[in-house]
């Protein structure tokens, strides 16, 4: 991969990541313009771990409430006079609702990584899941906030996470829509999506440089690899400072909208064999 490619993907890595519109479905449908086999073991590999820069974005973004979070889990774990801070059962429950997605993605890793690559997935994932969106924007009461979130509701948010194993379901978008079900209002729902992202995505990424770390070096390259992953990166830190500004005022139905546009582009060009669908 040369180094304008992976600038390329690094950036609509970093956009699409935190926008409820399935980065992974962006990077395979993208790869496979470009003339890759989507289901390679480096591309796949490339794909997980240029998320990781994606990860640091948030982790820089959102440093001040990731301390304050750790520290008050930290003091509630030797302290019981500490529980009653709504940071610690908060810190638990982003644990929790990071458990699902890690299991599920290690007893079907194959699948994800072969057959669900296809972009006939891909472009059915991106239409079926809007309707998703759609209904729990408007069913969604927004009456609960960060501080009324329990182990139960990462729990449940972090099930329906796994889905986003498939790619074009998204995992923001599976996130933020379970949330909206429970009654969460978006901005608080965001915000979880952004904490569950961490744990589930530096595992993906770390988990593909030890299985895949020669494949990496003799196809896509450590070089391209890099560059990408730092570009996801600073795009990714400016797509979560928008993405919180914006939710706060609109509902999703431009997200919606453009995934159902871009999921039929999709099948229409895989149907009439315009491009293959691996």
């Amino acid at each position: 991969m040369n180094i304008l490619e992976a600038v390329l993907l690094g950036a609509v890595e970093g956009l699409t990541e935190f926008l409820p519109v399935s980065s992974t479905g962006h990077l395979t449908i993208l790869e496979k313009l470009l003339g890759y086999s989507i289901d390679d073991p480096d591309i796949t590999a490339f794909t997980a771990i240029i998320q990781v820069g994606a990860v640091f974005a948030t982790l820089l973004y959102l440093r001040k409430d990731l301390f304050r979070i750790i520290a008050a889990w930290l003091r509630g774990v030797f302290s019981p006079a500490a529980r009653v801070d709504p940071d610690y059962r908060f810190g638990w429950a982003v644990i929790l609702g990071s458990i699902p997605i890690g299991v599920i993605g290690l007893l079907f890793k194959d699948q994800i990584e072969t057959t669900l690559r296809s972009l006939w997935f891909v472009g059915c994932a991106l239409i079926f899941w809007s309707g998703v969106m759609w209904f729990a924007d408007r069913a969604a009461t927004q009456v609960r906030h960060e501080k009324d979130v329990t182990w139960k509701d990462t729990l449940i948010i972090g099930t329906v996470q796994s889905l986003a194993l498939i790619p074009g379901i998204s995992r923001s978008g599976a996130t933020m829509s379970a949330g909206l079900l429970r009654d969460l209002d978006r901005v608080t729902v965001t915000r979880l999506s952004f904490f569950l992202s961490i744990p589930a995505l530096m595992a993906a990424g770390a988990l593909q440089v030890v299985d895949e770390y020669e494949n990496i070096s003799t196809g896509v390259g450590w070089p391209a690899t890099i560059t990408a992953t730092l570009v996801s990166g600073i795009v990714g830190y400016l797509a979560v400072a928008w993405l919180l500004k914006f939710i706060a005022r609109h509902t999703y139905t431009m997200f919606i909208v453009y995934r159902l546009i871009l999921g039929t582009v999709v099948l229409v060009l895989v149907g009439t064999g315009t491009i293959s669908a691996t």
